[in-house]
């Protein structure tokens, strides 16, 4: 069991900005699974939690990605900036897919590069 979070790079956030966009989707789509996918929640949390956090070039790439995995039935969020600080308010930062089952989430994510 895992959770991707994949990133957008073709926007400049800073460090502590990315890391907080990061953490909003991994609890957003950790939230939105406690309610669909407890089962999965719950061997997710007994087997430590593991996150990947993952790169894609564009808002394209990212909406892509975002399809693909609401498609296959897999929990996905959406992260849209308030706008209070770097970014303009709308912009989307990021997602995050699962928690569920690493071949499910790999289907979707395999391509993409560590951050």
């Amino acid at each position: 069991m895992k959770q991707a979070i994949v990133v957008r790079t073709d926007i400049k956030m800073g460090k502590g900005k990315l890391a907080a966009q990061v953490a909003h989707a991994s609890l957003a789509a950790f939230l939105e699974s406690m309610e669909k996918n407890r089962a999965k929640v719950e061997a997710w949390l007994s087997e430590g939690q593991k996150k990947i956090v993952l790169k894609a070039e564009s808002l394209e790439k990212l909406m892509d990605l975002y399809k693909k995995a609401k498609e296959k039935g897999l929990v996905a969020v959406l992260i849209e900036d308030k706008g209070l600080t770097q970014l303009e308010p709308g912009t989307i930062t990021c997602i995050a897919i699962g928690p569920d089952e690493d071949r499910s989430i790999d289907e979707i994510t395999s391509k993409l590069k560590l951050l």
